[in-house]
C-alpha cells in the first residue's frame, strides 16, 4: 500500500472508530448500559472491576479497543509492515477518531448554544406580542 493509500486510510478508518466511540458512550440509546458502567466503575471493590467498567464510559478509552478491532479486521499498518506498522497505526488511529470526536462535541455545543439563543428570542418575541 502506497503512502497516500496509508493516509486516505488513516482518515477514514477513523471515522467508525470515532462514530461507534461516541454512540457507544455518549448517546442516548446506550444510557442504561451507560449508566450501569458508571455505577460499577465508581463502587466496586476491586480496581480491576472499576477500570474495565470505566472504560465504557470515556469516549477516549473506549477508542483503544474499537480501534484494536478494527486493526484486526482490516489488517491496516501504518508506515511500516510488520507489527510496529500495527503500533503506529493503532495509536495514529487513536489521535484522529478522537480530534473527530472532538470535533463533533464542538459542533453539537454550538448547535444547542443557537438553539437556546433561538428560543430565547422567540420567547421574548412572544411575550411582545402578547402585550401589544
Amino acid at each position: 500500500m502506497t503512502l497516500a493509500d496509508q493516509i486516505v486510510w488513516l482518515f477514514i478508518l477513523a471515522i467508525p472508530i470515532a462514530c461507534i466511540s461516541w454512540t457507544v458512550t455518549h448517546e442516548e440509546i446506550f444510557r442504561e448500559p451507560h449508566e450501569w458502567c458508571v455505577r460499577h466503575s465508581k463502587n466496586d471493590r476491586h480496581i480491576l472491576s472499576r477500570k474495565f467498567f470505566y472504560l465504557f464510559t470515556c469516549e477516549y478509552c473506549f477508542s483503544h479497543y474499537v480501534t484494536i478491532a478494527f486493526l484486526i479486521i482490516c489488517d491496516y499498518k501504518l508506515l511500516l509492515n510488520d507489527w510496529r506498522g500495527y503500533i503506529l497505526a493503532g495509536f495514529s488511529l487513536v489521535f484522529m477518531a478522537n480530534a473527530y470526536m472532538s470535533l463533533f462535541a464542538l459542533l453539537r455545543q454550538a448547535i444547542k448554544k443557537e438553539k437556546v439563543e433561538i428560543e430565547k428570542i422567540e420567547s421574548e418575541t412572544d411575550s411582545d406580542d402578547s402585550k401589544k
